[in-house]
């Protein structure tokens, strides 16, 4: 097969001591230029550097048709995700996944909170960094998340604080913030099973939804918090990372939550205009009442990831699924 064009695999500037969840990044990068060669493309990684002229120069010397986009952080700040869309929207090329505004707007998560609330999404509810309180709290038990960060980074047990005053979350949040950095915000946790449901855009350009999974914690303790945090992720020898599952096998009464989850996912996808690839995770609350937690416009794609999981049984090739993300980008 002759090569049909060079494609830049634009990356986050890893460290080779960096943590588990950003080196994640670099391992993407590699199955990625697999797939990409099995198409026929020249592929090429390349970090994305904070200095941008740096970054420009680079791009403008590799001359590449495409650039696929698997910026997560900007010198190891997810705040700053944004940019590496926004540089190419200016060099006119063209690249995979969502736009500048789609990502700043899913990544800057009680922005993406605020604008599902107020377009009639269900998400639970929050008080910002300013102390302001959004939907009502059906529980004292709140979650204090980073803002900005993907990939559960700053989540662990110490994230979780029982509400008796908005100052109390507030202070938390602060503490937050001087131990990891960044913004912070605090979420009702729902106490129930959680979900994620992928989408792609197919061959013609139409929007797939793929089937959904559902994470298993399993033989957690009564008053341990069923909760995907950073251990369950990428602590290998921890108890959460041994004890969470996914299944993507459902009952038949699980049918209309499904429909009801694929839904919604849809809806996210059009109300933020996702374009590509995205995935959308939920809780679902002990009444089988669905409620966003988040929107990931360009999930993981690694191979044990959820996203390639949906797809395999979707009947979908990884490389298949990857030529679909590459032709949404140069339409």
């Amino acid at each position: 097969m002759g090569k049909k064009g060079k494609i830049v695999i634009l990356h986050s500037d890893v460290a080779p001591d960096a943590s588990e969840d950003e080196l994640d990044c670099l391992r993407q990068a590699d199955t990625i230029a697999g797939a990409l060669r099995q198409l026929g493309y020249d592929p090429v990684s390349m970090p994305f550097v904070l200095d941008l002229d740096q970054t420009i120069n680079t791009l403008n010397s590799l001359r590449p048709d495409l650039v696929f986009n698997l910026v997560e952080t900007v010198a190891s700040k997810g705040s700053l995700i944004y940019f590496a869309p926004a540089l190419l929207d200016h060099l006119q090329i063209p690249y995979t996944g969502s736009g500048t505004a789609a990502i700043f707007l899913t990544s800057n998560k009680p922005l993406a909170k605020k604008i599902m609330y107020e377009a009639g999404i269900p998400t639970p509810a929050w008080i910002t960094k300013a102390g302001t309180n959004f939907g009502l709290a059906l529980t004292e038990t709140y979650i204090v998340k980073a803002s900005w960060e993907h990939a559960s980074v700053g989540l662990d047990d110490d994230s979780i604080i029982t509400f008796s005053d908005t100052a109390k979350l507030l202070a938390a949040m602060e503490d937050r913030r001087k131990i990891i950095g960044g913004e912070f915000f605090a979420e009702a946790y729902i106490d129930g099973r959680e979900f994620n449901v992928a989408l792609i855009t197919g061959p013609a350009g139409e929007l797939k939804v793929l089937p959904p999974a559902e994470m298993l914690f399993l033989d957690y303790a009564p008053d341990k918090l069923k909760l995907l945090d950073y251990r369950a992720k990428w602590v290998e020898d921890s108890f959460e990372y041994n004890n969470t599952r996914r299944t993507m096998d459902f009952r038949p009464e699980d049918a209309f939550l499904i429909s009801q989850l694929q839904d919604i996912a849809k809806n996210c996808w059009h109300l933020f205009g996702l374009r590509g690839y995205a995935r959308v995770d939920f809780r679902v609350d002990k009444d089988g009442n669905p409620w966003v937690l988040e929107i990931n416009a360009n999930p993981c794609l690694s191979l044990e990831a959820g996203f390639a999981a949906a797809i395999e049984l979707a009947a979908i090739k990884y490389h298949e699924a990857i030529e679909c993300i590459v032709n949404d980008a140069y339409r």
